[in-house]
């Protein structure tokens, strides 16, 4: 497969102005301009463990709070990843990942099957990680999965630093996006579904 899987998706409203702009087939290199440092710091987790290029500006109506820029950060993101990925021909669809880091492990599981879902447990240990709430995390992932039409599964086995807690659960999403979309040779150029079509 030697067509690029690279998107740019902008989005506008009246709380938020997004731009996403990825290569699904990158090194990890990221640029954020988000007003929102914990929230960057975890995209910069997916960028590097998923082998993405990523970057997103976004101007916000961060004097409220960050629910709409977190939430449409996540939406736009989906979108991006949706038309960079295209008809699906060759990927494995289907995507893993359990990451640790130091008490807490994470657990995430991706298909991309067309359809949105989201199963989201994580019970945080605290509501706040610095300025950051906590809650939002769901709110981005859940805009992703509204407009990349995935299905993602997202356990937190255990942790009792929410700092780890979060940033595993954003590693190993990278990962498992990863594995979902990496071309299989043996599937050539078929989709990975019984119905000819994701």
């Amino acid at each position: 497969m030697n067509t690029p899987r690279r998107a740019e998706v902008s989005r506008q409203t009246l709380e938020t102005r997004i731009t996403v702009k990825l290569d699904l087939d990158g090194s990890g290199c990221s640029r954020f301009a988000i007003g929102v440092p914990f929230l960057e710091h975890m995209l910069d987790q997916v960028a590097r463990h998923g082998l993405i290029d990523l970057d997103i500006e976004a101007h916000g109506d961060l004097h409220i709070d960050a629910h709409h820029t977190v939430e449409d950060v996540g939406i736009t993101l989906g979108q991006a990843v949706s038309r960079a990925v295209g008809d699906k021909q060759g990927i494995r669809r289907y995507g893993h990942a359990c990451v640790p880091l130091d008490e807490a492990l994470s657990r995430v599981v991706v298909d991309f099957s067309g359809r949105p879902g989201l199963e989201f447990h994580v019970g945080f240990t605290r509501a706040r990680v610095g300025d950051f709430d906590v809650d939002l995390i769901r709110e981005f992932f859940q805009g992703f999965v509204n407009h990349a039409g995935v299905t993602l599964h997202i356990d937190n086995l255990r942790g009792l630093n929410a700092h780890h807690q979060a940033e595993t659960v954003f590693k190993a999403f990278g990962r498992a996006l990863r594995m979902a979309l990496e071309h299989d040779p043996r599937l050539g150029m078929a989709v990975a579904s019984t119905k000819g079509s994701l």
